[in-house]
């Protein structure tokens, strides 16, 4: 766990992407964990909208706070949503989400299309248990419900194991032009790389310089971290 004394406040969030505009972003994605969870989110996707030169932010959710939050993120900026989701089997859901209700997924859903959160996108992973019913029951679901579905397979950061998106344009080496900032500061060249580099320690400029430069032309092993704390 994060001590929270270490996590970036929304300030320095905000200085981070105003000293990296003039260096060429201008696409930023709020993910996690989960971002809904973060108190205050919406304002700083305002703090963040407000700067010239930013022209795409997007937001990757599990969905069970996106029908509170939809309206006021779309009001402040927000353009577009990914929503994780493996099945749509209320059973399946409870299970895989420790007696989560997926119903709040689905009225999410509804918010996001209603606030103009388009297009609404599905991240579903594909693990070793996945059944091909629950994958056709997903691709019409939706079908149905006009969303673009994307099929992520389930990789390993210790073991180097990762594969491209299949519906997206993710786990492509070659063409990648990512990088990570984490909850506590640290710019990562790719989440297959051990390599780090903290803004409050090197500044936000030199942090994002040695990351671009350290970049690999191919995700190798990261043995350092879990996906539950850099976000993947």
């Amino acid at each position: 766990m994060i001590d929270h004394n270490e996590i970036l406040s929304f300030e320095e969030i905000t200085e981070v992407v105003k000293k990296l505009v003039p260096m060429g972003i201008s696409k930023i994605r709020f993910t996690g964990g989960e971002p809904l969870v973060r108190k205050g989110i919406e304002n700083l996707v305002g703090m963040v909208s407000a700067i010239p030169g930013i022209r795409d932010i997007a937001l990757t959710t599990n969905a069970i706070r996106l029908e509170e939050y939809a309206g006021i993120l779309a009001e402040k900026g927000l353009k577009r949503v990914n929503i994780s989701l493996d099945t749509v089997d209320p059973d399946r859901y409870s299970e895989i989400t420790r007696g989560g209700d997926i119903g709040h997924v689905f009225r999410g859903i509804e918010k996001a299309r209603t606030a103009g959160l388009e297009p609404v996108k599905i991240n579903c992973v594909r693990t070793a248990d996945t059944s091909e019913k629950e994958l056709k029951d997903m691709e019409l679901f939706c079908l149905k419900e006009n969303l673009e579905i994307r099929y992520i397979r389930q990789m390993d950061l210790a073991s180097g194991s990762f594969y491209g998106v299949e519906g997206g344009d993710g786990g492509y080496c070659g063409k990648c032009n990512r990088i990570r900032l984490t909850a506590n500061g640290n710019f990562k060249p790719c989440l297959f790389s051990e390599y780090e580099y903290n803004i409050r320690e090197l500044g936000i400029v030199q942090a994002y310089q040695m990351a671009l430069a350290n970049k690999p032309a191919r995700g190798q092993v990261n043995s350092r971290n879990e996906f539950y704390n850099i976000g993947g």
